[in-house]
């Protein structure tokens, strides 16, 4: 379908691509990752002949279509009604429309056979290309992206650029080209809409290629992984769990290898030594060396995720009931928020606020902030609660001339500068970024500043309003730690379902204007909300048992009845066999490590998977060997005493 061939694109003196390989397959359902700044939207950009590759090719058939959603359209406008917008993706059947029209006008005062042939023949196409429900199926997307019908009847420009962008997914879905290149399609969209566009992505026939941070909806919709590294392409077989797995086992081998490698290096090493003392061996030592200098070098595993290593601490405990809302009643001219919402947020509570967007997430975030008053009820604060508020529009508080570390200690001044340098360097900061002024940032690296600021607040409460907004994986990561470690009470706003996965331990949703509380994780409310769909009265679940613990082998105990030098006899016999079980295994193991490591079994899944199941059976096998050959040298040295 398509196929890159030693693709070099360079910045400057910088390569982004170094002669990387990719060949795309109809069908394929492909998310393209990859640390920030490693060209991920440029190499959309290439694909699509936005820009031009300083070497290599890139073929493909020349009827391809391409569909291309990209942040640059959040700038479009139009002051056509949005469905108008959505259906400028039907170009032939727009076409034919107006041309109909126009053989129609002429009929009323032209009435002759050509035209009428011609207006037969236009509408027979119009009918066979279906235009006649193009409106319907504009419509149709939009209301799964979030659309109401009477927000069908506005003009384009009056809605933001988050909804904008919406419309213009809906265009390009429409389009359905036979490869979708989407980039960060999940920004700017709720939770319902994502999973809707989860579903239709599953659903859809042609390839697509998807640039998203979102991990979670990778899951769902991807067949493929491919990371961009180093200049280089890596295709895994697999969706981003499967992509996590796959690395993490190559990761090992190569780190087995290069540990192998580096013990045998220094044993040359100290051979060559020796040998150079002595005249009658020099012409080995010297053997040795050129061996050495041939040898291909086995790098050791670069480690790509940074972990958070400051403890976030606050002065006081708060009390056990940190916010108790009161019959709160908030409502706007258009939409009523809440009706007698009650609830209580408790010392130690992890909350998730989820739900669709208008329905009053953020409005029951600054009620609980105290950052809004316009409300009928009661918000009783606890005792010795400190809270800080994260929102979006936060990041424009920021001091544009300030570096970075001089913005968190004027905010956290009792923190001493290696305390806020270590902070900053959990949040990617590192080195001579700390220095760097607030106003040369991006979008996602301001969030991450006032992040840090948050949680370095002597705040036992934090209230967040969409944290994971702009951050890519790694800075998710680093907030799930963040987080983690917190020892306080926080409620959080967020699309990322990931995310929401690793912090929350209840999950809130505003319904029929109440606040409705599930006492678990985002996945277990998930599936409970799945199954509440095809039956409206199924009950909250309760609480996942924890797994019982695994049984350690125990010895093998040997009959009473044998003498003490019989026993010795046999258990020195069964660990000999034990020794050859775990001499046989371990060349096994050895085999299927090198059959991983070889990058052609990832093309080939089948393959890859039932080696993955050998490799993971014979470890399992190896281990159990092991404990029972440990177990039994045990015995022995009781015996022996």
């Amino acid at each position: 379908m398509i196929a890159i061939n030693n693709l070099t694109f360079e910045i400057g003196a910088r390569a982004l691509y170094d002669e990387a390989n990719w060949h795309i397959k109809p069908g394929e359902k492909i998310g393209l990752i990859g640390a920030n700044g490693t060209g991920k939207t440029t190499l959309l950009k290439i694909i699509v002949g936005d820009y031009k590759p300083t070497s290599g090719t890139i073929s493909m058939a020349k009827d391809l279509t391409m569909g291309y959603l990209n942040q640059d359209l959040l700038s479009y406008s139009s002051d056509k009604t949005i469905v108008h917008v959505a259906m400028e993706a039907f170009e032939r059947q727009n076409q034919l429309h107006d041309e109909i029209e126009n053989l129609l006008k002429k009929l009323e005062t032209d009435y002759t056979e050509d035209l009428l042939h011609k207006l037969s023949d236009k509408q027979h196409e119009f009918e066979l290309l279906d235009g006649y429900n193009i409106e319907y199926k504009a419509r149709e997307i939009l209301a799964g992206l979030g659309f109401s019908d009477s927000d069908c009847a506005r003009k384009l420009n009056t809605f933001s650029g988050g909804w904008r962008m919406r419309v213009m997914l809906a265009k390009i879905l429409l389009q359905a080209p036979d490869i979708l290149l989407l980039d960060e399609p999940t920004n700017h969209l709720d939770l319902p809409s994502i999973q809707w566009l989860e579903d239709y992505l599953k659903a859809f026939n042609g390839a697509i290629i998807i640039v998203s941070h979102d991990r979670w909806f990778l899951d769902k919709v991807i067949n493929r992984t491919v990371e961009s590294r180093k200049g280089k392409l890596t295709v895994y077989a697999g969706n981003y769990t499967f992509y996590l797995e796959e690395k993490a086992q190559r990761e090992e081998i190569q780190r087995g290898e290069f540990k192998n490698q580096q013990s045998k290096i220094k044993q040359e090493e100290r051979l060559i030594e020796r040998f150079r003392a002595k005249a009658s061996k020099a012409k080995m030592a010297q053997s040795r060396i050129k061996m050495l200098d041939k040898m291909e070098r086995v790098d050791d595993v670069d480690d790509d995720n940074p972990s958070v290593n400051f403890a976030f601490r606050f002065s006081k405990q708060s009390g056990r009931h940190v916010i108790t809302l009161e019959d709160i009643v908030k409502k706007y001219p258009a939409i009523d928020i809440l009706n007698g919402g009650e609830a209580v947020i408790e010392k130690g509570d992890k909350i998730a606020l989820i739900g669709a967007n208008g329905k009053g997430k953020s409005t029951l975030l600054r009620i609980i902030a105290s950052a809004d008053h316009d409300y009928k009820g009661k918000v009783t604060t606890g005792h010795n609660v400190s809270t800080t508020f994260f929102a979006q529009h936060q990041l424009e508080s920021l001091h544009l001339e300030n570096q970075v570390l001089q913005e968190l200690q004027a905010f956290a001044p009792k923190h001493t500068d290696t305390e806020l340098r270590t902070i900053l360097g959990s949040f990617l900061f590192t080195g001579d970024d700390v220095f760097k002024k607030i106003k040369v940032l991006s979008g996602g690296e301001k969030s991450r500043v006032a992040l840090a600021k948050a949680l370095t607040a002597d705040a036992n409460f934090l209230v967040l309003d969409e944290p994971t907004n702009h951050l890519d994986m790694q800075s998710v990561n680093i907030l799930i730690q963040a987080l983690e470690q917190y020892e306080g009470t926080f409620i959080v706003v967020s699309h990322d379902r990931f995310f929401l996965d690793n912090v929350a331990n209840k999950i809130w949703f505003i319904e029929d204007q109440k606040i409705k509380i599930y006492p678990g994780t985002y996945a277990e409310y998930d599936e409970w909300a799945a199954k509440r769909k095809l039956e409206p009265k199924t009950a909250i679940p309760a609480a996942p048992q924890p797994k019982k613990e695994e049984k350690k082998p125990e010895p093998v105990k040997q009959p009473q009845s044998e003498n003490k030098f019989q026993q010795l006899k046999k258990l020195n016999q069964d660990l000999a066999k034990m020794e050859e079980q775990i001499a046989e295994l371990e060349k096994t193991v050895k085999q299927l490590e090198a059959q991983l490591a070889d990058d052609k079994i990832y093309t080939d899944s089948n393959k890859l998977k039932d080696t993955n199941a050998s490799y993971a059976q014979k470890q399992a096998e190896l281990k159990q060997v092991q404990q029972k050959w440990e177990a039994l040298a045990e015995q022995i040295l009781e015996l022996e005493a």
